[in-house]
């Protein structure tokens, strides 16, 4: 990495990593790029998350330019949710990692399992 005189905007990378790394930010940039455009009901059943927590979620992602949101003045009122092409260009880069997780469930499990079995070890030995 870059000291920060040759660099100065890399400290806000951190602040990047945080809103575009997050569990909920992932999966929602997974189905807008699966399905399309998505009400927030459909995103909601898609991804078993709380209304609280997508609303959060959604409004944090159309801050950062990821998500477009369009609001239909019908009745009921209907809200639509899209990628931007800014989130469109966040696509590899979420299904480089969405495959890598598919790819390393075998290897984490293992891993997982070893540890819980020497943490319980360890557990009774002391």
């Amino acid at each position: 990495m870059p000291d920060t005189a040759s660099c100065p905007d890399c400290k806000r990378i951190n602040e990047v990593l945080s809103r575009v790394g997050d569990r909920w930010s992932v999966l929602i940039v997974i189905s807008l790029a699966q399905y399309g455009v998505l009400r927030f009901n459909e995103l909601k059943r898609h991804l078993g998350i709380s209304q609280r927590m997508l609303s959060l979620t959604l409004r944090e992602l159309e801050r950062d330019g990821l998500v477009s949101r369009t609001y239909y003045p019908t009745i009921p009122p209907k809200v639509e949710y899209a990628l931007t092409p800014l989130g469109e260009s966040f696509r590899e880069p979420v299904k480089a990692i969405g495959m890598w997780a598919l790819d390393n469930l075998p290897n984490i499990d293992t891993a997982r399992a070893a540890y819980d079995e020497q943490t319980e070890a360890q557990k009774k030995s002391a």
